[in-house]
Parts: structure tokens; sequence; C-alpha cells
């Protein structure tokens, strides 16, 4: 889903002329994936103690991989990603580089606090498609899809939150702070937001009819998600999933049609 969000970005900058710029997004592509597998990859290694709580079956509290290993492949994928990035223009260069310390910091301290880190996670996803523009020297093509994702990934974080309450003995998540109700209209309002904003792309002229008519579908998802969340926060945030799949594909039409 990273790859393909880059590849929406450069399609909403470019237009159907993106096999005009393959060897950018050849690069791109593998900075982006091999940052993705670096940040799982730290994630499972910080929360390796909490874990054997709420994801027991993961690798690390499984037993099947140690905590070295793990780590190794975190910093050898961080490693990659840079190291792809300098093959791009230098604006991409810093968007990747200030991507891999937002996700160090984020795990080292900021995920532990409340609200904070929720909004550093959203801004890495909104950075994706900002990427996706600045490869091709377009990024102010792609702000609004960067916001409209941005919004879209805060909620599911705070429901995510919300999910593993009893699991987080360790962080001051929203949902501990001011309450697993408070959190989740907050959730909702971000769900929400987004969709009231889903149609600025077609009044700005970026997209046609044809994205207004696929993002309904994304809008439809996420509506019902900021409802069902409150009785289940598990399918909540899986309803969240698939609206973004959605969005994404919406973006996809729109960029294409």
């Amino acid at each position: 889903m990273g790859v393909l969000g880059l590849l929406i970005g450069v399609l909403i900058a470019t237009g159907t002329g993106i096999l005009e710029h393959w060897m950018p997004i050849a690069w791109a592509s593998l900075a982006v994936f091999a940052f993705i597998a670096g940040g799982n990859s730290l994630n499972d290694y910080t929360d390796r103690d909490v874990d054997k709580l709420a994801h027991p079956e993961r690798p690390l509290p499984s037993g099947r991989m140690t905590p070295k290993q793990v780590l190794n492949i975190s910093i050898a994928c961080f490693l990659i990603s840079f190291f792809a990035s300098l093959a791009l223009n230098l604006e991409s260069t810093i968007i990747v580089a200030l991507a891999i310390m937002l996700m160090l910091t984020y795990e080292v301290r900021l995920k532990k606090d409340a609200l904070t880190g929720n909004l550093e996670i959203a801004l890495l996803t909104g950075m994706l498609f900002l990427l996706g523009g600045a490869i091709v020297g377009m990024m102010e093509r792609t702000y609004i899809i960067a916001l409209l994702a941005f919004l879209a990934i805060l909620g599911r974080e705070i429901i995510k939150d919300i999910e593993d309450m009893e699991g987080d003995f360790d962080r001051l998540t929203l949902p501990k702070k001011i309450g697993a109700r408070n959190a989740g209209y907050l959730a909702s309002a971000s769900f929400l937001i987004a969709v009231g904003l889903s149609p600025l792309p077609y009044l700005d002229g970026i997209f046609g009819i044809w994205y207004l008519g696929g993002v309904l579908f994304a809008d439809a998802t996420f509506i019902y998600c900021s409802i069902v969340h409150f009785r289940n926060p598990t399918k909540g945030q899986k309803m969240a999933k698939y609206g973004m799949l959605l969005a994404l594909l919406a973006f996809l039409v729109g960029g294409l049609l």
C-alpha cells in the first residue's frame, strides 16, 4: 500500500505521463518499501514486551526471531531507504531523511506521548504522497491528497490505541489519558473532516468527475467506521483500512481518468 500511495502521488502530479519518470519512481519505490520494512521491524523491537500480551503470535514474542535479528533488519532497511533516496532530487532526499528521523523519534519517544505519536504517524503517511510529487518536481499538486491521508490515518491510529488499551501498559496513549469515548470522538471527527474535504481534488480541478464517484465509496466506509468503532474498535480500525484502500483506488481512478 505504501508503494501504491507513492505511485498515486506521482500519478496525481504527472497524469498519464507517469512512465516517463520510471527511473526516479523505481528508486523512490525502493526507498519507501525499505522504510516501511524498517519502521515495522523497529516497532516490533520496541514493542516486544507489550506484544507478549497484546500480540503474542508476532515473531518476537512467539520466539521465532531474536530482538537482535529484528533490530539489525530495521537498521539495514533504513540504510537502504536513505541510500536509495540519494538517487533522487534533493527535495525527495530531504523528505526521506526527515521521514527516517521522525520514525526513529516516534519509536524511541513520541509514541508514548498521547496524541503526539498519532500525529507523527499520520504526518509520515501524508509525506508519502508529497514524495510522489517531489520526485517529479510537482509536489504542490499533492498537498490536498496528503492532507486527506493525514486525517484518515490519524483517525485509525487513535482507534488502534483504543483497541490496545489493555496491552499498552507502558504508554500514556490518548484513550488512557482522556478516556476511550472522548478519544473515539476525536477519531470520528478526523474521519468526518476527511470526508468533508474529499471533494476538494475535484473542485480544484486536480481530478475529474470519475474521482468524485469513486471517493463516495471511501467516504461511506469512513462514515460507517466513525460509528461502528464505538461498539467494536477492532472492526473500526479494520474498516478504516478498507476505507483507505478505497480512497487510494479513487485517487488512482482520478489520476487516470
